[in-house]
């Protein structure tokens, strides 16, 4: 996957997670994503950092995903 192609991965995640936010009323915990320091503006960032930030996202989000699986999900309609 080309850099290009990993930062615009990088910011559908991030839309997901505040979409996801909204719609659950939650925070979702990103510890390790925020201590990377990768955000999908940092295009300066290697390709390597956007890839870690790419997997610490989606890792933040499905762990709160499973934390919640036993919960009904509601889903919004915009």
């Amino acid at each position: 996957m080309r850099k290009q192609e990993l930062i615009h991965l990088h910011s559908l995640l991030a839309q997901v997670q505040n979409h996801y936010e909204a719609d659950t009323g939650s925070d979702v915990d990103q510890d390790e994503y925020r201590t990377l320091g990768v955000k999908p503006t940092s295009i300066h960032k290697s390709k390597t950092d956007h890839k870690d930030a790419v997997f610490a996202l989606a890792g933040g989000l499905t762990d709160d995903m499973m934390q919640r699986s036993d919960e009904p999900l509601t889903l919004t309609a915009d």
